[in-house]
């Protein structure tokens, strides 16, 4: 985190130090004015990675009594030393704000998502709003970051507790978890990290839902199985650590493969479509790794998970986790989210909606209040992408070919940012000093954002319209939208804008630019697409330009580093191979790409950030991305629960629902709550209609 951090005390948020920006192309580029301030509190508790867990055997372990009462003693599980692996992961309870948990009680969440089924590895989606972290394991984690000091910033183990590298540095051997298993009992070896690998990444027919691809962890890198308990990475460079982080959620999760794999066509005669969709939202009790699974599906009602019995992480005194018996998300609207979280009738929320800002801040300053509300650092951001790629991909018509082209010239793309004023945007989403002008590149919350390297071309109508004239565009039959060239067709410019329809915020982003861009004379047509159609369009390039928010390598730099730059085929948002596997790059991507490759090879602290700084400077400065706004997100939960970090953000590596560890929290005794609807149950065999009773 920025040192430039909040105290509990609510002392004002101050982001960033103003300068001159540094080589900016034109006499158009001003300095990036310095962002509103407003009280928050932000008060991280800085430590190291070995101070919140381990992996050691521990002389016992506990569980709920009902457990061993109902399922231990009546021959249904084994025992719980016999459900945990060899040596479990323990959290220190000296890196828990409220020390040693209780169990019981329930987590309630509100999504606006749906599921589409259980098959994530393929690409579907589980609703979101925390559900898949929960459900998903991955090696490595990354979300608890945020409380790490800087200097000694790496991921977190995982699945893999530990790893190690060659003298040459080209070779990673991985440790996995010995004895863990899955929610069904069955064991977690790297068989299910290889099936993953081989029959997922790599499988160019599949689409994980996060995106990984093979480029993900590098151009060119292999992985084998060594024993059921160790896999090894080989990387063409040497020392490339930057990996390790994508080795996190939701890059690097692995599935069950003894579920999965008789459903994959490779080992049956199934379709890539029928093995995406062979576990739908009504298959009930999917093996995870997770601290709970689904036990309940009722449609656009709720989703039910349970305990899994077989969990295998503990605290320091041997207690199984979770302490929560259950998770609840039901299934309403991403903005009914918050406002039931701050009324108390849900639990927790991701406060990331700024046109709810307003109405929370009153409702949680009730010293009645059920929930508290704690704003962070301006995270959250929008980026208008344009799609870069002129070489075939998502198979352009000549109308979006001729996009493609306008969106390569330099002019064009100062005429759209130089009309784009940010300052309305930000008014029109919530008044106040939330918002604050982003011109593009890395989040001002970011630790290697530097303000001095940040390009920025202010709002200037008369300015924008002479660099749209610049790219060969003019009103030729007085309609108020530019022609293309008559030796192109003369016809009106039409571009096609794709958002989330699943959000307000997306939706009313991009109804701003639109009427924005008709002052340029442009002609801008929505594309509304709920999420998971978003998405498919977006990665198959089926877009003119598109508005996405923030994504983890924009906040933390070190996660997800890969799609800051097309370093691969297919690692950039707006800008991925056609048909022939090759990217057209334009110069200033090319420059991108060489900086973030030397950023991914670098161990050395300072030219990192060096480097991440001319990274700015060329991104911004050539309007990578046409930034639209960015603000602060806040957490709101329920006053009952404990052990929440300190300082913990909506989103920085991952979203709040990892950041916080809910494994860890629990609600005392005396608040607990008479919300479970599968009371002493816990998950129990794939495809069984309920928990285990």
């Amino acid at each position: 985190m920025k040192t430039n951090s909040i105290t509990k005390h609510g002392l004002s948020l101050m982001l960033g130090i103003s300068g001159l920006a540094l080589g900016a192309s034109t006499a158009m580029a001003d300095p990036l004015p310095e962002p509103p301030t407003f009280k928050a509190q932000l008060k991280v508790d800085y430590v190291l990675g070995s101070d919140m867990l381990e992996y050691k055997a521990l002389p016992e372990y506990h569980e709920p009594d009902w457990v061993t009462e109902k399922f231990v003693k009546a021959g249904k599980l084994p025992d719980v030393k016999d459900r945990l692996p060899k040596e479990p992961m323990v959290y220190k309870s000296g890196n828990m704000v409220d020390g040693i948990g209780v169990y019981g009680d329930v987590m309630r969440h509100v999504i606006g998502g749906r599921p589409e089924g259980w098959n994530y590895y393929a690409g579907q989606t589980q609703g979101w709003g925390g559900i898949d972290i929960g459900l998903s394991e991955c090696l490595t984690r990354t979300g608890p970051l945020f409380q790490v000091k800087p200097e000694a910033l790496e991921p977190l183990p995982n699945l893999a507790k530990s790893w190690d590298w060659s003298e040459d540095g080209h070779k990673l051997t991985m440790h996995l978890i010995e004895g863990a298993k899955w929610s069904d009992g069955v064991p977690f070896t790297s068989e299910d990290v290889m099936f993953y690998w081989d029959d997922n990444v790599v499988d160019p027919n599949v689409s994980p839902l996060n995106g990984a691809t093979p480029e993900t962890f590098g151009v060119g890198t292999t992985l084998k199985k060594i024993d059921d308990n160790t896999v090894e990475w080989t990387f063409k460079e040497a020392f490339p650590k930057q990996y390790i982080y994508a080795m996190a959620y939701g890059t690097f999760c692995p599935g069950p493969a003894h579920v999965l794999k008789p459903q994959h066509p490779k080992y049956s005669k199934n379709t890539y479509e029928q093995y995406k969709n062979a576990f739908p939202p009504d298959f009930l009790n999917f093996p995870t790794m997770g601290a709970w699974g689904v036990v309940e599906y009722r449609p656009d009602d709720i989703i039910v998970l349970r305990r899994n019995p077989y969990y295998w992480k503990v605290d320091d005194k041997g207690n199984q986790l979770p302490y929560l018996n259950e998770m609840h998300y039901k299934l309403s609207t991403w903005s009914d989210r918050d406002v039931q979280a701050v009324a108390g009738s849900g639990d927790f929320s991701n406060l990331e909606q700024p046109e709810n800002f307003v109405e929370s801040l009153k409702r949680a300053a009730d010293p009645a209040a059920p929930a508290r509300l704690a704003f962070g650092a301006r995270l959250i951001g929008y980026n208008l992408y344009m799609n870069f790629s002129a070489d075939g991909w998502g198979d352009p018509d000549e109308r979006a070919q001729a996009i493609r082209e306008l969106n390569r010239d330099i002019h064009f793309r100062k005429a759209v940012t130089m009309a784009v004023d940010r300052v309305k945007l930000g008014q029109a989403l919530v008044k106040g000093p939330f918002t604050a002008l982003y011109p593009g590149g890395l989040s001002s919350g970011n630790n290697f954002y530097d303000r001095a390297s940040t390009v920025y071309y202010p709002f200037n109508l008369d300015e924008a319209k002479k660099e749209l004239e610049a790219a060969g565009l003019k009103d030729t039959d007085g309609n108020g939208v530019v022609n293309f060239p008559a030796d192109k067709g003369g016809k009106d410019v039409e571009i096609t804008l794709l958002i989330n329809g699943d959000y307000g915020t997306d939706k009313n982003l991009g109804e701003g630019v639109i009427g924005q861009m008709e002052q340029l004379g442009l002609r801008v047509i929505l594309n509304t697409q709920d999420g998971t159609k978003r998405d498919n369009a977006q990665y198959a390039g089926k877009f003119d330009w598109l508005i996405r928010r923030h994504d983890s390598e924009l906040t933390s730099t070190v996660q997800n580093t890969a799609a800051l730059a097309a370093v691969g085929p297919q690692t950039s948002w707006l800008h991925r191979a056609g048909k022939d596997g090759k990217l057209d790059l334009m110069p200033f991507e090319q420059e991108m790409v060489d900086l973030v490759n030397k950023f991914i090879k670098s161990g050395d602290a300072a030219e990192r950030s060096e480097i991440m700084k001319q990274y700015q400077k060329v991104s911004t400065e050539n309007i990578n991305g046409v930034g639209l706004t960015e603000y602060p997100g806040a957490l709101i939960i329920n006053k009952r629960f404990a052990n929440i970090p300190s300082g913990a953000p909506i989103f920085m590596f991952n979203w709040a629902e990892d950041n916080i560890i809910r494994e860890r929290v629990y609600v005392p005794s005396d608040k607990q709550s008479d919300f479970e609807l599968h009371k002493e149950t816990v998950v129990a065999q794939p495809g069984d209609k309920g928990p285990l009773e």
